[in-house]
């Protein structure tokens, strides 16, 4: 059995919300819990009392009666079905003068709002929205950066029942109009222009094409950031006019079902026009408290910070940080402008005690060779989490070394479509290098062969075998719910498949191997691209790669194309290298049949790489929603080009 790479000490134990909430729950239920491993099995044997006390002991407001769950099968259940609640009265419970929100912008803008200050500002954007005409159900949308106007509208807006819904200001027109064009919002926020690698973007005119192609929209709130708005948009104010024009007021919290919904996230869309996800309030509310509180060891007054874009689920999960009575931290810019210690500057200077961002960035700290703890004070951070695709076991490796040897590192994993974590991180488990530590608690995750049976170290679908409160309440104008099952239990019935490939470890821990989806299939075997990616990182010469499975010759190969360094070319002997590493680390079915330089590498806004859209343009497929990448320019290469298809 490997060893790990940190342990935590006596203190972090004793000290971890999750060691007082194991002790809570053996008070109140005369079950003797004695580590981890026993609470995860509590909280599955005995789901329902697990999910009560998680709302008692995490602070959760509203009135949770009796019954918490009915409902047989999976697709069925309700859970807390006579409850009455309201998100934001959980986020805004706090109202002292302490640090809420703090923001730093690219172009050196600050802002900080105290609790006071959020809740005040809160009440009048609500009045304001009331005075508008919108109510309970009407949708709100928002066109923003990452910056405290997010939250004061979401807030606004969720406290009446209304719905959230946002994306950030690098989309285009029709990328918006795909997405807020199907949930048609009576009002929108939108903002003057952003800043992104020291360049000033104005978005005004954009606005302005995508609003005549919305006309569900009555009333629009407008966030000058950039430059003082002088427009001429019809019913159109801006924030700064409603917070100054307005008397104090209270939030006046309007109490909703459980599952009443609260935002509308959107799938990535690359294949179609986005799938609308919808979440509620109760399920929302006590998933974040429960991942943030327990697993990522969130306590009041500490300093929460998720690089991330209001178009990433990452955001909700950073605003909930709120319900903790936690101070969030906000960044809107590159995070490697005017260099790599943007984000470490941020952190010294504001005492971050969470550190979130993607693995791609740690991969890119990497790449530069740049090391935090060298250039930075980081002795309040006792936490880092990363996302957005496996994080490498050389990974692992850099932020022990080169951020800081004594912090909890929880490589997390789940998605938009339950807004929250399967797997996740537990502050009192040991870590071990390329390991998801755990399944979270109330989490039934498993991995099953096809056969659908459940597989201990060996690779498979990555499932959830009962029900959880944070399930997606419906897809918009999905009136029959085909979509929603098509989604996630066609291939199991009545249990969701997540559609990740990964394994479960000696441990009891998880590594994820990629989208199932994506999964390579060359001579029938199974390989999942995160193991290719895992090896093509360690050739220097390589900045970034994508991988596919090519259909050739009734079989499938596999095909490796990369983006070089600044200076650096794709020769023969550097194909050998590359396929050597592969061998040498994974196996010969690992080894690349064509590797072949790209000049760019596609990614979703939130800066997903995109396989399946590669594998589809190779194979001459139509990509129906480019407005979802970041950078669609870059699948040019792939379209119609014989170096591919003869390759």
């Amino acid at each position: 059995m490997s060893s790990p790479i940190w342990k935590p000490n006596k203190s972090q134990i004793s000290n971890a919300n999750i060691t007082k909430f194991l002790s809570y729950v053996s008070q109140n239920t005369n079950i003797e819990l004695n580590n981890y491993w026993e609470l995860h099995q509590y909280s599955i044997d005995f789901s329902e009392e697990f999910w009560r006390l998680v709302a008692d002991y995490c602070g959760a407001i509203g009135d949770f009666s009796p019954p918490v769950r009915v409902g047989e099968s999976m697709i069925d259940t309700k859970w807390f079905p006579e409850a009455s609640l309201n998100f934001a009265e959980t986020m805004l419970a706090r109202r002292d003068k302490a640090d809420a929100i703090v923001f730093r912008g690219e172009n050196k803008i600050e802002l900080r709002l105290s609790f006071a200050d959020l809740y005040l500002q809160v009440a009048k954007v609500q009045a304001h929205m009331r005075d508008c005409g919108v109510s309970e159900g009407d949708r709100v949308a928002a066109f923003l950066p990452n910056h405290p106007a997010a939250i004061i509208g979401m807030l606004a807006a969720t406290s009446i029942g209304a719905i959230w819904s946002s994306c950030s200001p690098d989309f285009g027109k029709q990328g918006v109009l795909d997405r807020f064009g199907q949930i048609e919002p009576k009002m929108i926020f939108v903002v003057d222009g952003y800043y992104y690698n020291g360049k000033a973007h104005d978005t005004i005119e954009r606005v302005k094409s995508f609003l005549d192609d919305l006309p569900s929209i009555e009333n629009i709130v407008m966030v000058e950031y950039i430059q003082s708005y002088q427009g001429d948009i019809q019913n159109c104010s801006t924030l700064s006019e409603i917070l100054s024009s307005r008397q104090d007021n209270e939030v006046d919290f309007l109490r909703v079902p459980f599952d009443h919904p609260l935002c509308i996230l959107y799938s990535s869309g690359t294949t179609g026009a986005p799938k609308c996800i919808v979440h509620g309030h109760g399920g929302t509310l006590l998933q974040h408290l429960k991942e943030l509180q327990l697993h990522a060891d969130v306590r009041e007054d500490d300093r929460v910070f998720y690089f991330t874009t209001c178009s990433w689920m990452m955001w909700n999960w950073l605003v909930s940080a709120l319900a903790s009575k936690a101070t969030v931290m906000l960044y809107d810019g590159s995070p490697f402008y005017p260099g790599a210690k943007a984000l470490w500057d941020f952190a010294e200077a504001e005492k971050f005690t969470l550190f979130g961002t993607s693995a791609k960035y740690i991969e890119a700290l990497q790449k530069v060779n740049f090391s935090p703890k060298s250039q930075h004070n980081l002795e309040s951070l006792r936490g880092m989490a990363s996302t957005g695709s496996p994080l490498s076991a050389e990974g692992y490796d850099f932020v022990y070394s080169e951020i800081k040897d004594d912090l909890h590192l929880a490589s997390i994993s789940g998605g938009t479509d339950i807004v929250s974590c399967f797997v996740l991180g537990v502050p009192t488990l040991p870590v071990y290098r390329g390991e998801i530590q755990a399944p979270g608690l109330g989490m039934n995750v498993q991995v099953w062969n096809d056969g659908g049976e459940s597989v201990h170290k060996e690779r498979g679908e990555l499932i959830c075998a009962q029900s959880f409160p944070s399930r997606p309440v419906f897809f918009w104008k999905d009136v029959e719910g085909q979509k929603y099952h098509s989604a996630y239990y066609e291939h199991f019935p009545n249990v969701w498949a997540h559609g990740d490939f990964a394994e479960i470890t000696e441990h009891g821990g998880v590594v994820i191997y990629g989208r199932s989806d994506a999964v390579l299939n060359p001579g029938g075997v199974r390989i999942g691209t995160a193991e290719i990616y895992r090896q093509v990182d360690k050739v220097e010469a390589v900045l970034e790669s994508i991988v596919i499975g090519q259909e050739w010759k009734n079989d499938v190969r596999v095909v490796l194309f990369v983006k070089m360094r600044e200076g650096q070319e794709l020769t023969d002997d550097l194909i050998k290298e590359i396929k050597s590493v592969i061998r040498r680390e994974c196996t010969p079915r690992h080894v690349p049949a064509k590797i072949l330089e790209v000049g760019d590498i596609p990614r979703t806004k939130s800066g997903k790489i995109v396989e399946i859209s590669v594998r589809d343009i190779v194979h001459g497929r139509e990509i129906k929603n480019k407005e979802s990448l970041a950078n669609p320019e870059a699948l040019e290469f792939f379209k119609n080009r014989e170096e591919i298809s003869s390759i």
